[in-house]
């Protein structure tokens, strides 16, 4: 369903044990109304929930709750670490564009 490489995995691993995260504790993504381009991802550190889409990966969780799925699957998920920018970035297949931050995206169909 999504991936995610292996930097975004080591930087997930170090933000959960820098924070003494719990079991359980991982990536919470979902997809809400907003940004610049109309859909904005959100990305926070928690456990799973009723009716979320659970994955795990390399040694840590992946959750997303049941309205994002269809706006999220096929992703991709690095950690960019640059001069003009860091945090998790994602690759969306689903977006019809992104804006320029890469936090918001505008879907391909307004079906999903």
């Amino acid at each position: 369903m999504i991936s995610i490489t292996s930097n975004a995995v080591a930087h997930l691993k170090s933000l959960i044990a820098s924070k003494n995260a719990g079991a359980g504790t991982g990536l919470r993504l979902s997809v809400e109304k907003g940004g610049c381009a109309g859909m904005q991802y959100v990305m926070a550190l928690g456990g799973s929930q009723e009716g979320d889409f659970t994955q795990a990966q390399d040694g840590v969780s992946l959750y997303v709750d049941k309205a994002s799925v269809d706006y999220l699957r096929g992703c991709q998920i690095d950690y960019v670490d640059s001069l003009a920018d860091s945090g998790f970035k994602l690759s969306n297949p689903n977006a019809a564009r992104s804006c320029g931050c890469g936090t918001s995206f505008e879907p391909q169909s307004a079906d999903i």
